[in-house]
């Protein structure tokens, strides 16, 4: 098995040749490992190489986009079939209309949709359709959610207990962030239907919306509670604000995204990752009334909104073919690996004597090095000890041929068959049994977790 970093020389050269043209090597800060990230080669099925031959299980496909993993035959017939024709165009295509058409359909909230370039864009465009709608300022957002590259987005992303209150402060995450977003943007505890109400109650005329991701990933993979969001639709409504859904991670969870499950009509949901089938995309929908913010048939709209590689023909019909890929069976087979890791992971930690669980949803999961309960943001930001044990197990997983996000997330997908994911299990127990000590008596040494022969993907469906 490779061994992090010694097995990955060509990886060290690719990283100190892109440091001379590209600050940090590469242009994305969250796939940096210290001390250099690993350079991918190429993928197939569930798998990924990199560019040093070590093949690896990709358990977080490219940041939870790759849903059908890598080479789907649907996917690369659209799209060979569409770069014959021409890739984008200064002109709207036929394809964009089918692709909003089948969003449309799975999303209830929706009645119309506009496509962009990523989740950042489709976040962007979502916030400032609420204000463009309320003709108001302000946002409400969760404290340590993750909504992309956007500075009213990113406040309070990664507050710590230095500028921890009794109410979340607006901090900022980039340096040189302008006092005015601060002053726009209002972050408020999880699950917390009080502190929303006191929120709204000083400042609801001046609130365009409030975003939230119903199961945030960067504040713990937990997920909001039913009572919580419609109470938040109740008092949102109230102060004449909208509530946007970011559903760019989410909506992998069901058939209509996070909302179908918990029978929720936002105003607005903003877009991204697996409608794009492994392409640029973002796209933001909701309410007719709302997104008539968009339309410029009666001259200037209220929110002008344009781009070069906007709905271009390659992505809208690789989304197109990802997306009626993705059938109720699809979700079953999901739903039944992403229980398989959550239960198999509790139980290794368990045995090895290890504080943390593994929660999430579906295809989504993530674990925590804690013994405390898992409530929100603050319950799960990882001390000094925890942020150490994050990095063994991460790098412990590449050396056995398991890729994962460094902070704990796995995002599983549909080429997985229930052989891999009791692989990738295996691999995880050696893993934790490492990190304890206690590497002899795994669930591996008593089970043979990692050479099973279980059942195909349909088996897997069949089982749900």
């Amino acid at each position: 098995m490779p061994r992090y970093p010694d097995a990955m020389p060509t990886s060290r050269r690719l990283f100190e040749r892109g440091r001379r043209v590209m600050p940090g090597g590469n242009t994305r800060t969250t796939v940096f490992i210290d001390p250099f990230p690993i350079y991918a080669a190429r993928g197939e099925g569930c798998r990924v190489w990199d560019v040093d031959g070590n093949a690896y299980y990709d358990c977080i496909n490219n940041f939870t986009a790759m849903i059908h993993g890598y080479g789907h035959p649907n996917v690369t017939a659209a799209v060979i079939d569409q770069m014959a024709h021409g890739t984008a165009f200064g002109a709207p295509t036929r394809s964009e209309i089918e692709l909003a058409e089948l969003l449309v359909e799975r999303l209830p909230s929706v009645q119309q949709i506009r496509f962009a370039n990523s989740g950042t864009e489709g976040v962007m465009m979502a916030i400032k359709a609420a204000r463009a709608f309320t003709e108001r300022p302000k946002i409400v957002k969760i404290e340590g959610a993750y909504h992309g590259s956007y500075d009213f987005a990113e406040v309070s992303l990664d507050s710590s207990p230095t500028n921890w209150g009794d109410m979340p402060a607006s901090t900022p995450y980039a340096r040189g962030t302008p006092r005015s977003v601060l002053d726009n943007v209002i972050a408020v505890p999880f699950n917390d239907i009080e502190a929303l109400r006191a929120v709204f109650a000083a400042h609801g005329d001046t609130i365009a919306g409030v975003l939230i991701d119903p199961m945030p990933n960067r504040a713990g993979l937990i997920p909001a509670r039913k009572d919580y969001l419609e109470a938040m639709i109740e008092i949102a409504h109230a102060a004449g604000a909208l509530v946007i859904f970011d559903e760019v991670i989410s909506f992998r969870l069901g058939h209509s995204g996070a909302q179908g499950l918990w029978g929720i009509s936002p105003d607005l949901t903003a877009l991204g990752k697996i409608i794009g089938g492994g392409f640029p995309i973002g796209a933001v929908g909701g309410r007719a009334e709302v997104m008539a913010v968009f339309d410029p048939t009666r001259g200037k709209p209220a929110l002008p909104h344009a781009g070069t590689f906007t709905a271009n023909p390659v992505t809208m019909c690789a989304g197109l073919a990802a997306m009626q890929a993705l059938t109720p069976e699809s979700f079953a087979h999901l739903d039944h690996l992403g229980s398989l890791l959550r239960e198999g992971i509790t139980g290794s930690l368990d045995l090895h004597r290890l504080a943390g669980r593994c929660v999430g949803l579906g295809s989504l999961l993530k674990v925590h090095f804690t013994a405390l309960p898992v409530t929100d943001y603050r319950s799960v930001y990882p001390g000094p000890a925890e942020r150490e044990r994050l990095d063994a197990f991460h790098k412990g997983l590449l050396n056995r041929g398991v890729l994962s996000a460094s902070y704990g997330l796995f995002a599983l997908s549909t080429a997985m068959t229930e052989d891999d994911a009791r692989a990738i299990l295996g691999a995880i127990d050696e893993t934790l049994g490492e990190i304890s000590g206690n590497s002899d008596h795994g669930l591996v040494a008593r089970s043979g977790a990692a050479d099973v022969t279980a059942g195909s993907p349909k088996n897997a469906m069949d089982d749900n």
